[in-house]
């Protein structure tokens, strides 16, 4: 049995987490500073970094507290390393430099994105285990920062497909948000005001990025801007319902479809989509109806930062003998196929 203590920092959510094996979670506090950054209509780095810093050992104290366990009866220290806010990551990072210091437990620097991959393979303790995805796997990451599409055919090994030429699908669904001010983090925003309107009330541009595995969400965000101004200027009330419902559907279909596609081309065996963005219905439901082979999306509370998903991805490197050094830095830009 393999414990770890898992600090997860990379953005606006200070969480700490206990996981057993890989796959079992005994503990997992997260702090979130939504209310913080939305008043704002975005996040502050300094004022999360600041959050980080008054939260953090709360935190950890909770996460041991919950498993019902000490500092030493940990098999090992896993951080988030990156990438993410530099500000935000240093704060995590030094949290477990620390621990490890104290405690002669091994540390592990751990790559935000590959915690993200593993989050399926994430259960309660007092849950029954949910069903491994099956190797080859063909993964969806959709969250604020990044999308991307990754071969895995083996634990830890990773071939990137194709990414996003500019916006990620998170960024995108919080711009178009703010065009139609309906609220931030724009993910949920667009999901509830969209259960109102008609996805096909509006035609939205789709960018195929044909003959890649890329995608591209920067056109359609403008022409939501355009067609929103095209309403300004006549003076007509914006259907803002119809407008998030459409631009919903713009994205998904895009999502699902390359998915879909790059999964038969590499004959993956299962599709696992991670990241904020997962948590969406429509997302959810559109991979259930159309994937011919088994799709795994963890539960909501895994798909936005955690630092669950960290002390999984931590116990596949700790099982690999992949250690870390007390003077590791943050990286801030660490692609997930420079791991």
């Amino acid at each position: 049995m393999t414990r770890i203590l898992a600090i997860e920092t990379s953005c606006d959510e200070t969480a700490a987490a206990v996981v057993v094996d890989g796959r079992i979670i005994l503990s997992n506090t997260v702090a979130s500073q939504e209310k913080l950054h939305a008043q704002y209509g975005g996040i502050f780095p300094e004022m999360a970094s600041r959050q980080h810093i008054l939260t953090i050992n709360k935190i950890v104290e909770e996460a041991l507290k919950r498993a019902h366990l000490d500092l030493g009866d940990m098999d090992a220290i896993a951080v988030t390393q990156g990438p993410g806010l530099s500000g935000s990551l240093v704060i995590g990072i030094n949290m477990a430099k620390g621990l490890a210091l104290a405690s002669g437990k091994p540390l592990l620097g751990i790559n935000h994105l590959e915690g993200h991959l593993y989050s399926p393979w994430l259960y309660r303790a007092e849950e029954d285990p949910t069903p491994e995805p099956e190797f080859p796997v063909c993964l969806l990451i959709v969250s604020g920062g990044h999308t991307e599409l990754v071969l895995m055919r083996d634990h830890l090994t990773y071939e990137r497909l194709g990414s996003t030429l500019d916006d990620a699908a998170g960024e995108a669904f919080d711009k178009v948000a703010r065009l139609l001010d309906i609220g931030y983090p724009g993910g949920p925003a667009i999901q509830q005001v969209a259960e109102d309107g008609d996805p096909s009330a509006i035609r939205f541009p789709r960018a195929w990025m044909r003959g890649t595995w890329d995608f591209s969400f920067s056109g359609l965000k403008t022409d939501v801007l355009r067609q929103v101004r095209d309403y300004e200027a006549r003076g007509e009330a914006l259907p803002v319902a119809d407008f998030a419902a459409s631009f919903q559907a713009a994205v998904v279909e895009v999502l699902v479809l390359k998915t879909l596609a790059a999964a038969e081309q590499y004959g993956a065996k299962s599709i696992v989509v991670a990241g904020g963005v997962s948590a969406n219905k429509s997302l959810r439901e559109a991979f259930q109806m159309r994937s011919p082979i088994p799709v795994h999306v963890p539960p909501f509370f895994l798909c936005t930062d955690n630092a669950a998903m960290i002390g999984s991805a931590a116990y596949f490197r700790f099982q690999a003998g992949q250690l870390s050094d007390l003077d590791l830095d943050a990286l801030p830009n660490w692609p997930l196929n420079e791991i």
